[in-house]
């Protein structure tokens, strides 16, 4: 990356103060363009999803990871339940997505609550393993809430093979002017759904498999207590990259940490943070990090900055670590602070290897929690900051009530904040079809096939507010 006045500002930069320009392409189309990631992380697309309780959850890690991503289990969850959310994401369909079973006498009530869990909006009734109906929100409007499924379900319109072809069954759906088809396996046992916006993803997105062709997820690790035993046991459970994770990642207990997870010689990408100055990626690349994860106080529920004056403008901080992780042979995440699919083009051309997505992808049908609905109507979900009350609660719920009033005295970030779902993009597959047409885009605008072209390649000017303004749309006229 350079810039179009050749020398660099003598001022830090955000997503905001930049542009890119275009330069002579000799791609003819997005989808000419690989958006894999060269860090060792497996990611076909270069998003991960940040390891928030209120957002990195096994639903959310399937989905993603279906697609081509990454998610990164928090480090207050307790072990044995990350070795489960492991195993269960593991044994997810590469294709079919998970559905929600009712037996035939469950309610339409209990069919009400479930199925907005779910952004394909269905359940299938099974009996005996089999599915015998579909029920969709339509067909519980205006019945009784005591009702069988059995009474109100549709027919299996479209049923799958396990090894249906996904263009095939597109095909299928489309004939049969069906939403959704459901796979069964051998034995005529329900595996899975798929809707036809499924069936044609599965023909642009490849998921990102281990070395067994299971979808991939990660887990976070803190730098307090028995660190190495606790990584120990996240790569026995199975994670496909360890992230040791705390704020403020340029300090001696954060060293200590990585040379502990060094010693147990794991065989995946070791990630830790955070930092923003080429020191701090230095030091923890030097301590054993193959990727550094960059970002101070840029995140939507962050109040780091507002509290503490610490932190550093986004670009800035990712153009420059990763500089210095490159020269040591590493990779950085760009970690925060975007907010636009163009914020993610740029990080990535100022050469991060993913980029991490924290409250952007709350508001969705796969975060954890449960979906709520206010005063005027409108989908929520609630969030908050891992530095929050909230989460120093959760954290630390097993300390002495003295310890923990200790902690949560001395709180940052937002403890609640409503994550309305986007009534156009209300699944995270929507937002991460919206990131990856922008990302493909630019690219192209680049003349980059690739992600690594992309870096090389961009040339990268500065804009003041009115710039920025000026290339917002419009809702309306003026």
């Amino acid at each position: 990356m350079r810039f179009l006045d050749a020398a660099p500002p003598a001022h830090d930069l955000t997503y905001d103060d930049v542009f890119m320009v275009p330069r002579q392409s000799s791609v003819v189309s997005r989808y000419d363009v690989d958006l894999a990631a060269s860090d060792g992380a497996g990611t076909t697309i270069p998003l991960v999803v940040a390891n928030m309780t209120a957002i990195a959850g096994k639903r959310m890690a399937e989905t993603v990871a279906r697609r081509g991503g990454l998610t990164v289990i928090p480090q207050d969850i307790p072990t044995e339940v990350v070795g489960d959310v492991v195993r269960w994401v593991k044994s997810r369909h590469l294709v079919f997505d998970t559905p929600i079973a009712l037996g035939p006498e469950q309610t339409v009530a209990e069919a009400l609550a479930l199925i907005p869990k779910r952004s394909h909006r269905a359940a299938v009734v099974v009996r005996d393993g089999r599915p015998v109906g579909v029920v969709e929100e339509q067909d519980c409007a205006d019945v009784d809430r005591f009702a069988q499924v059995q009474h109100v379900m549709q027919p299996v319109q479209v049923r799958l093979g396990a090894d249906t072809d996904p263009r095939e069954a597109f095909d299928r759906l489309d004939a049969a002017r069906s939403r959704i088809a459901v796979a069964v396996d051998d034995e005529g046992c329900l595996l899975g759904v798929l809707t036809r916006t499924g069936a044609l993803r599965a023909t642009l997105y490849a998921p990102a498999v281990d070395a067994r062709g299971r979808l991939r997820v990660a887990a976070a690790v803190g730098v307090n207590g028995d660190v190495a035993g606790k990584a120990r046991d996240l790569l026995d459970a199975g994670v496909d990259c360890l992230v040791v994770d705390t704020a403020h990642g340029h300090q001696d207990r954060m060293m200590d940490a990585l040379r502990a997870v060094r010693k147990l010689d794991p065989t995946v990408p070791v990630a830790a943070g955070n930092v923003v100055s080429a020191d701090g990626a230095r030091a923890l690349v030097e301590a054993g990090a193959d990727i550094v994860k960059v970002g101070v106080g840029p995140g939507a529920m962050c109040t780091t900055r507002m509290m503490t004056g610490v932190g550093r403008p986004q670009f800035s901080a990712v153009l420059e670590c990763a500089a210095a992780a490159r020269e040591l042979g590493a990779h950085v995440w760009a970690d925060g602070g975007v907010r636009h699919p163009r914020d993610v083009a740029l990080a990535l051309a100022a050469g991060a290897s993913a980029v991490m997505i924290g409250s952007w992808f709350a508001g969705t049908h796969e975060s954890p929690g449960d979906l709520m609905v206010d005063a005027d109507g409108r989908a929520y979900k609630v969030s908050f900051g891992m530095a929050s009350a909230r989460a120093v609660a959760n954290r630390t719920s097993t300390e002495s009530a003295y310890d923990r009033a200790r902690k949560g005295l001395y709180e940052e970030g937002i403890s609640s904040s409503r994550m309305y779902l986007d009534p156009v993009r209300p699944g995270v597959e929507d937002l991460i079809d919206q990131i990856c047409s922008g990302v493909r885009s630019a690219c192209t605008y680049a003349g980059a096939g690739s992600l690594e072209e992309l870096h090389q390649r961009a040339l990268v000017g500065i804009q003041s507010a009115a710039g920025f303004h000026e290339g917002r749309p419009l809702a309306t006229s003026w």
